[in-house]
């Protein structure tokens, strides 16, 4: 195992926000909110990125994230909610916090924890449950849900005080239970919240998260740091890096979205010189098809570009008549927690959406 400790610059934040945004598959939240947290984080104290040797295997470690539907227009964190969740975290947790991690990698989920690490100084570790984004928390639990015995903890705020959406929420329990709560507060918080959840020994992460998960992020955004508009030099460079293949080049000919439940859920059609792909999305993008032909099936990495200057974006962002790319990388090629390979937790999915992805995964 890699050992570093990696002092987190200006430069370092956005690269790592960049690469996030790419590894979000659609989804993880914007680059916007992602350089806005980070800003934050650096200007409340000094930031590293650590790797997983510099704890103990006995130390606690919590995880990081946000919750909710990225396309809401009513969200509204700060952040001293994430220091009053680590307050409400530490009050109910008998053991000591020895680390964070983020739940995911994403243009806003890559820099969870930044600035909790910040102010409290306990290690940010490059160990994120998932190396890239995904749309359910118990995907992001590192096989936790499938631990006998295993009880989380989660805390989760989030919402307006002045519109009288603040939520402030404590569950103990499964993880399925737990998660279920908290996506709740997220629907009536107006649409996020941010949580702290799932402490476990430092040594489980070992195997079940995505160890180098956000130095991968950072690798990514420094090639789109580096090329800056040259979109083609970017996407020949990701093709060295991580086998990045361009799928289809073209205009968006058609966008649907509805939030669902918390999620963001839609489909989007590229019209391209040789036809129509069709992309589904559950927050990320699920599936990407061409003439009834299965190209790429989440945990792939499907993403879209914009056509001219090759800024990611996400299932959110993305408008009728945008001049996108679509690229897609194969999930061997990422760095992946255990929830990946949960085939329990890809059901959901094929209901919501009425896609078989099962099938093609496992």
């Amino acid at each position: 195992m890699e050992s570093y400790k990696l002092k987190i610059t200006n430069e370092v934040a956005q690269a790592a926000v960049l690469g996030g945004a790419f590894l979000g598959g659609g989804g993880g939240g914007s680059i916007e909110k992602g350089l806005k947290n980070a800003r934050e984080a650096l200007e409340l104290g000094d930031l590293y990125l650590v790797s997983l040797d510099y704890v103990k295997d006995d130390d606690i470690v919590i995880t990081a994230s946000a919750v909710g539907s990225p396309a809401s227009k009513e969200q509204y964190v700060t952040p001293e909610y994430n220091k009053k969740s680590y307050r409400i975290l530490k009050k109910f947790l008998l053991d000591n916090i020895g680390g964070v991690i983020t739940n995911e990698n994403g243009g806003g989920s890559t820099v969870n924890g930044w600035i909790l690490s910040a102010v409290t100084g306990i290690p940010l570790i490059d160990a994120p449950c998932n190396g890239r984004a995904h749309p359910t928390a118990t995907m992001g639990s590192m096989g936790l849900s499938q631990l006998e015995g295993y009880k989380t903890i989660q805390v989760a705020l989030g919402g307006n005080p002045d519109k009288g959406k603040y939520i402030e929420a404590l569950a103990k329990g499964n993880l399925n239970s737990t998660s279920a709560i908290v996506r709740k507060a997220a629907v009536e918080s107006g649409g996020l919240v941010t949580v702290l959840r799932n402490p476990v020994k430092a040594e489980y992460l070992k195997e079940n998260s995505a160890v180098g998960g956000l130095k991968q992020a950072i690798d990514i955004g420094n090639v789109f740091l580096k090329y800056k508009d040259d979109i083609e030099a970017i996407l020949e460079e990701l093709k060295e890096m991580i086998s990045l293949e361009v799928v289809a080049r073209g205009f968006v000919k058609k966008y649907d979205i509805k939030i669902q439940g918390g999620f963001d859920v839609g489909h989007v059609v590229c019209n391209s010189a040789k036809g129509d792909y069709d992309l589904t999305f559950w927050n990320e993008y699920m599936t990407l098809e061409f003439d009834g032909q299965r190209l790429a099936t989440f945990p792939d990495l499907i993403a879209t570009l914009d056509g001219k200057t090759g800024k990611v974006l996400t299932s959110a962002e993305i408008k009728e008549k945008d001049n996108i790319i679509v690229v897609k990388v194969d999930r061997r090629k990422l760095k992946l927690g255990r929830g990946m390979f949960d085939r329990s937790l890809f059901k959901e999915v094929e209901e919501v959406l009425n896609k078989e992805l099962i099938k093609y995964i496992f």
